[in-house]
């Protein structure tokens, strides 16, 4: 079925929306006191948002859990296959015994609906009962809006939902009727040492093709999620680390063959540095694998004109298109300047198409 385009916002529902979130900026610090003495003195169901990156998420949990020590406090853990909170929460031992309940991770089941929206387009739902209304909704925001009242009846404590900016814009926009029962939302601006720390565990530290090639797509989606996190929270985040996230999000996609959003990626780190031969070279990759040879070249001139060492991934290309001369010419210069490109060769598929030319055979010998 053809995706079909989301009904945008309205003027007044953008207005709205922007001021909820920038009603009262405040440090993050003074965030935290204003949730600390919310908490301490709701009782009852309550619902709760906190805008928050990862990071910070793991350290209000523990700062609440020392501060509030006489409440009963508890941290549901959601992941990309979570479609109905309800049943998670009564799944939990003693839950009725709870004051306090963070829920984490829901960005994790919102950020592929959140990323086809955003590019103007919705995923139809899987659930049989779905259509009209709840149209392009993910199951576990349809769930919520069928049944807050449900919510308020079972849960006697507070629900606190932590989320990256991305995901909480997402949820007030497809979630409106249990959102609207909201209690308060808290606000914490990313601390520019956790952002600097984070972005290089995520492009340094954590980056490793291997290891993104061997994802489930469960782990693909969280991890792409906390990367959307950063990106989401930090509106004034450096052009050069903003290229970066963009670029190891493009890489996570291409490893799990997912070749469109990782060109959209690299698009978007190019934007932010556009003389970056590696995403100009990984582009050209993504286009390569999905057959569009004559982009692929350009991606790959781009980036070899930033850096010669592309010629062997444009003799790739040709190989691939059966252009043996060009493909000759650029597998030599490879070669040139470096060897290891001449063994590369002799097993690579791209060469498959004109393995048995002669001029090709005389090139590896």
């Amino acid at each position: 079925m053809t995706n079909q385009k989301v009904k945008p916002l309205t003027n007044s529902q953008e207005s709205d929306f922007e001021g909820l979130l920038e009603e009262q900026p405040l440090t993050a610090a003074e965030s935290y006191q204003a949730l600390l003495r919310s908490l301490r003195r709701k009782n009852g169901f309550n619902l709760l948002f906190v805008r928050c990156s990862p990071v910070q998420a793991d350290e209000i949990i523990r700062g609440i859990s020392q501060d509030l020590p006489n409440k009963n406090i508890q941290v549901l853990q959601l992941d990309s296959e979570t479609d109905n909170l309800y049943e998670k929460i009564v799944d939990l031992p003693n839950y009725t015994n709870l004051n306090i309940l963070f829920v984490r991770g829901l960005e994790n089941a919102l950020l592929r609906y959140e990323e086809a929206e955003s590019q103007g387009y919705f995923l139809s739902s899987q659930s049989p009962v779905y259509g009209g209304t709840w149209a392009g909704v993910p199951k576990i925001l349809g769930y919520l809006n069928l049944s807050r009242e449900r919510f308020e009846r079972q849960f006697p404590f507070t629900l606190v939902f932590l989320l990256p900016e991305f995901a909480l814009r997402y949820f007030i926009r497809r979630a409106s009727d249990f959102f609207d029962w909201y209690s308060g939302v808290y606000e914490f601006p990313t601390d520019k040492d956790i952002l600097e720390r984070e972005i290089r565990r995520l492009v340094y530290l954590d980056s490793d093709l291997d290891t993104y090639q061997q994802f489930t797509p469960q782990q693909r989606q969280e991890k792409l999620a906390e990367i959307k996190a950063y990106l989401s929270d930090s509106p004034s985040l450096d052009p050069v680390r903003a290229s970066q996230l963009w670029h190891e999000k493009g890489l996570i996609h291409a490893m799990g063959k997912e070749y469109e959003e990782a060109i959209a990626s690299y698009d978007k780190a190019l934007e932010f540095k556009p003389d970056d031969h590696q995403a100009w070279y990984n582009r050209g990759i993504a286009l390569d694998d999905l057959g569009r040879y004559e982009e692929a070249i350009a991606s790959f001139d781009r980036a070899l004109r930033l850096n010669p060492d592309d010629y062997y991934n444009k003799a790739c290309c040709y190989g691939l298109q059966n252009n043996v001369e060009l493909a000759i010419e650029n597998l030599q210069r490879a070669i040139n300047l470096d060897v290891k490109y001449q063994d590369m060769a002799k097993t690579d598929q791209y060469f498959e198409q004109i393995r048995g030319d002669e001029r090709f055979q005389s090139l590896l010998s």
